[in-house]
């Protein structure tokens, strides 16, 4: 029964912060945030004209968008658990979507060439393995398995930890962030590493991340050309512990 009360939680944080979460984490800013250190380093080196994506904890559908203005033949399909989401999804790509609770066995079938969780596989936390599950289920053999999620061996973890637990944007209960090797045993059955990268500076929380900072637009506006190209340098320094995020994909065997 746990899993269906934690994803109760996590849908009804989602449809109360779905307006002010679109407002930051999808304007031009953030846009150009994901476009630079999140969607190139993912999408570089793939073609994926004329295949079938599963934009998974679609939201209102921000990176599908971004998928279907760099590869124009790319047929998206949407999944959250919100149901705002997943019909501002439909009207802002025009393509399908359904509402899933991803940590809940699914009955999902092989139609899909790739799938990607763009910071949200850690909401699936009451169930990481049925969550990984459905993804393999949705993928063809050799299917690309794309995602962004907090490091938690980030050495400020605790007090990201902290955070959680006192502010409303977040539920403590039902999220927290993902080491990529816990993931890899989880799913060592369904899927082969391509790659994983440790990344993340001053931009991914005074830019990306405005709405949990209380950064004002204005105030966000003036300041990300200059932290967008910190980042960049910043993305360079070698390890793990000081990158509160990491970029991974996967293929599905």
């Amino acid at each position: 029964m746990a899993p269906a009360a934690d994803s109760t939680r996590q849908r009804e944080l989602f449809e109360r912060i779905h307006d002010a979460y679109a407002s930051h984490y999808y304007d031009r800013d953030s846009m150009e945030f994901r476009r630079r250190f999140i969607h190139g380093p993912l999408w570089d080196g793939l073609d994926l004209d004329g295949k079938e994506v599963a934009d998974l904890a679609c939201g209102s559908g921000a990176n599908s968008e971004a998928l279907l203005e760099r590869f124009p033949g790319v047929r998206t399909t949407g999944f959250d658990i919100s149901e705002p989401a997943v019909v501002d999804y439909a009207k802002r790509t025009g393509r399908p979507s359904h509402r899933v609770n991803l940590t809940e066995a699914g009955s999902f079938e092989a139609d899909f060439d790739a799938a990607m969780f763009i910071g949200a596989l850690h909401h699936c936390v009451s169930d990481l393995r049925a969550t990984l599950a459905n993804v393999a289920a949705m993928l063809r053999p050799g299917g690309v398995f794309m995602m962004m999620e907090p490091n938690q061996q980030y050495v400020l973890d605790h007090a990201r930890r902290a955070w959680y637990r006192n502010d409303a944007y977040f539920d403590a209960q039902t999220e927290r962030a993902l080491s990529h090797d816990e993931l890899v045993a989880l799913s060592r059955e369904w899927f082969d590493v391509e790659w994983v990268r440790w990344v993340g500076g001053p931009a991914y929380f005074l830019v990306y991340n405005s709405l949990i900072f209380r950064i004002p637009h204005p105030v966000k506006r003036a300041t990300a050309p200059a932290l967008l190209r910190l980042e960049a340098s910043w993305n360079k320094l070698p390890g793990k512990v000081i990158y509160p995020y990491f970029l991974a994909r996967w293929r599905r065997r």
